[in-house]
């Protein structure tokens, strides 16, 4: 069934942030503080390791470096457009729409709870190519796997941030909903060097969301993501 992997993965941060809250009530500041360091320190490093992949490739006996022009580009002009119009305010203003709807105003963690786990579930190349592999074949398996990684990264983000952090299922859903949708409108422009850039530019996004986590906010990491939009135009265009 299609759009099934998004459904699951879904859930998977319901039911995680659920039990992340059940956890935050028997947890006092220190622990609750280890645990967000925690998470920013393995973040990070999940973010490294795509970049890396990204960055680096082995030639004969030789390492070679490549995408640079890709991620200085992407960033600059991506971080450029999400300043101008200020799309990480318009996150936060959502959160705090969001907040007043569930009538949580006193809650003083909810915003960035829901922007932070928004960013970290949604950013990345398991979200972008597991979405289309159930759009064109049906295929979740990579939803699924990355369900499970969710599933921990909301549990320990809700037990720190509280509630905010379960109605990030709410731009998961829409934002790898629609990507199954018009999976087969996108695969024409689909290549090979499109997704490993892709994945390049949201690992490195990644990284500076675990950078944020770990050592409070460094990046405006929100008005960085047009840069996933730049690094499609630049490969339509053959740059």
């Amino acid at each position: 069934m299609i759009g099934l992997g998004t459904i699951v993965n879904v859930l998977a941060v319901i039911i995680g942030s659920f039990i992340g809250l059940i956890f935050r009530g028997g947890l006092n500041k220190r622990f609750q503080d280890i645990l967000m360091q925690a998470l920013g320190l393995s973040t990070m490093f999940i973010g490294m390791a795509g970049a890396l992949e990204g960055m680096f490739k082995i030639s004969e006996n030789t390492i070679e470096t490549t995408g640079t022009m890709v991620i200085i580009v992407s960033l600059v002009v991506g971080a450029l457009i999400g300043e101008l119009i200020e799309v990480e305010k318009r996150m936060e203003q959502f959160g705090e729409w969001l907040k007043k709807k569930v009538t949580l105003k006193c809650d003083s963690t909810f915003v960035e709870g829901f922007v932070t786990s928004s960013l970290i579930i949604c950013v990345g190349a398991m979200a972008i190519i597991g979405s289309l592999q159930d759009g064109l074949r049906a295929d979740a398996s990579l939803l699924y796997t990355k369900s499970i990684l969710d599933f921990v990264i909301v549990l320990i983000s809700a037990s720190t941030l509280g509630i905010g952090v379960m109605f990030s299922a709410i731009p998961l859903g829409i934002y790898q909903g629609l990507i199954t949708a018009f999976a087969k409108f996108i695969q024409p422009v689909l290549t090979d060097k499109l997704i490993a850039d892709l994945s390049f530019v949201g690992s490195v996004l990644i990284f500076a969301i675990g950078i944020n986590l770990a050592f409070g906010k460094k990046f405006k990491v929100g008005n960085m993501l047009p840069a996933i939009i730049v690094v499609i135009i630049c490969s339509i265009l053959n740059m």
